[in-house]
């Protein structure tokens, strides 16, 4: 209780009040833009927290996160341009309800059923992380080793089209994570001479590079497209029979995305996408979907505010990113001297109240903000490109240049930016790079480590149980559909044996 009242105490303070509505209001501004994403206003804003205190400087991201989840629903239902990738599921029904009139009632359904998935996430927070933190307290290297395997398999089923392709980025990332000098062995890898390569590469422009930047070249190849909007915008809070009739598929996709939001490397998208088809697959009225479904806009709603409070839990308890938003937010703990991990709890157990409580008045405030402004919001994408695109590019500029006053770390985001948009022409996301690049030091270290204990006998890895876990999901998660195909094959092939028996 004393941790607690210590960390509601930082948060009431006014200066971090305002710095949390601050992260909301360009939560939900940044949502609201098409092109732009919560990764990419984390990345940007990730540098100028340098200077702040840690605990109100990983409150705003926090609450930029929330907030930014949200937003994307706005011009998702307005004019059927998602701002934010899990958006897209919600634009199937809301924008079909905009464009006979109901624009007002789909933005109130997707408030309430945002902050719902975002209340019940963070209770889930607030139980789960204390528990897997103290569960983590057993794990040696070995078991952060398999675990890290594990976070990194799961990378075949976040944003993107191709599980192969997902996979291949998450490898490229966890190579870039090898530059510098080994700590171990103390020899240097692919420094090719730069001595700015002895540390290996920062976080921070790679970041903004390829969440920024590469948005910023992928967005100039669509300057002309044209954008139908709803111009009469009265928001309608949803009445207590739609609350009614949405009820279970709010409840149900609260779980699904907490759930999702807790398993490393998965995210919103995935949950938005699971929400929308469970929503669908429950419903009386699926001839509905597609049409204008309330149904179809609480369903995706609720489930990707649910996977972002989901998704700090194994990010603070356990040092592992639950989705490309808290990889960066991830940084900025390990930038501002924490320890992600089980002692983190341990250590600091006030800085985990802290963040539960910015998140939950995030929350509140993005329901305020999102009904009261969302006509104004909508306005915001009518900025010109022209204006818009050369801002972000300054911003990266000075955001690259900050972190450690250095030329050469606006020459990596640079290269970083240019990295992501063929990855993105090309069907590689930027999301399992970052995990793959934020979870290479893991693996590495973890894996360095268990070698040396186990005197290099890599077969001592199945005497420890937790590893033995890991490997088994990470098996499972990889051939899960082979499996199923198999397990189908070999049915049918019964059932052939039996009836040329007469069974």
């Amino acid at each position: 209780m004393e941790a607690f009242l210590q960390g509601l105490s930082l948060i009431l303070d006014p200066f971090n009040i305002m710095l949390i509505f601050f992260g909301v209001l360009v939560g939900v501004t940044i949502g609201a833009l098409p092109g732009l994403s919560s990764p990419m206003a984390v990345a940007l804003l990730l540098p100028f927290t340098v200077g702040m205190e840690p605990i109100p400087a990983i409150a705003m991201l926090a609450s930029l996160y929330c907030a930014g989840t949200f937003g994307g629903s706005i011009t998702a239902i307005l004019i059927n341009a998602p701002g934010a990738p899990p958006a897209v599921a919600t634009a199937f029904d809301g924008y079909p309800m905009a464009k006979r009139g109901e624009a007002g009632r789909a933005l109130g359904l997707a408030a309430i059923s945002s902050v719902t998935g975002g209340i019940f996430s963070l209770i889930v927070f607030l139980i789960a992380t204390p528990m897997l933190a103290k569960l983590a307290t057993e794990f040696r290297p070995p078991d952060y080793f398999a675990l890290a395997v594990f976070a990194l398999s799961m990378l075949a089923s976040i944003s993107g089209k191709s599980s192969i392709r997902n996979l291949i980025s998450g490898a490229a990332g966890v190579l870039v994570g090898t530059i510098g000098i080994h700590l171990t062995t103390a020899v240097e890898r692919f420094t090719f001479g730069f001595s700015e390569l002895t540390d290996g590469i920062h976080f921070v422009p790679v970041l903004i590079g390829l969440f920024a930047m590469g948005e910023l070249l992928t967005q100039s190849t669509m300057a002309n497209v044209a954008l139908e909007r709803i111009s009469s915008i009265v928001i309608k809070l949803p009445s207590m029979e739609d609350l009614r009739k949405v009820r279970a598929t709010i409840l149900r996709s609260c779980g699904i995305g907490t759930f999702i939001g807790i398993l490393p490397a998965e995210g919103s998208t995935v949950a938005a996408i699971m929400g929308y088809n469970e929503a669908k697959r429950f419903s009386k009225n699926k001839e509905e979907f597609g049409k204008g479904a309330i149904e179809g806009i609480a369903g995706p709603e609720a489930a990707n505010n649910a996977a972002a409070g989901g998704a700090m839990v194994p990010t603070l308890a356990l040092g592992i990113p639950g989705s490309g938003t808290t990889a960066i937010i991830l940084a900025a703990l390990i930038m501002h001297g924490f320890r992600p991990g089980p002692y983190l709890m341990n250590e600091t157990p006030h800085f985990i109240y802290a963040i539960f409580i910015a998140m939950l008045l995030a929350n509140f405030m993005f329901l305020g903000v999102g009904l009261a402004g969302a006509k104004i919001f909508s306005r915001i994408t009518m900025i010109p490109r022209t204006l818009l695109w050369p801002s972000v590019f300054v911003f990266s500029v000075i955001g690259a240049y900050s972190g450690s006053s250095s030329l050469f770390d606006v020459g990596v985001m640079l290269t970083a930016g240019i990295l992501g948009f063929v990855m993105l022409r090309h069907g590689f996301g930027p999301a399992p790079f970052v995990m793959g690049l934020i979870l290479g030091k893991l693996v590495e270290e973890s894996l360095s480590q268990s070698m040396i204990i186990f005197d290099n006998n890599w077969l001592r890895f199945f005497e420890r149980p937790f590893a033995i876990l890991f490997f088994a999901l990470t098996i499972l998660g990889l051939f899960w559909s082979q499996f199923v195909r198999a397990g189908g094959w070999l049915a049918g092939r019964v059932r052939g044996a039996q009836m040329e028996r007469g069974d």
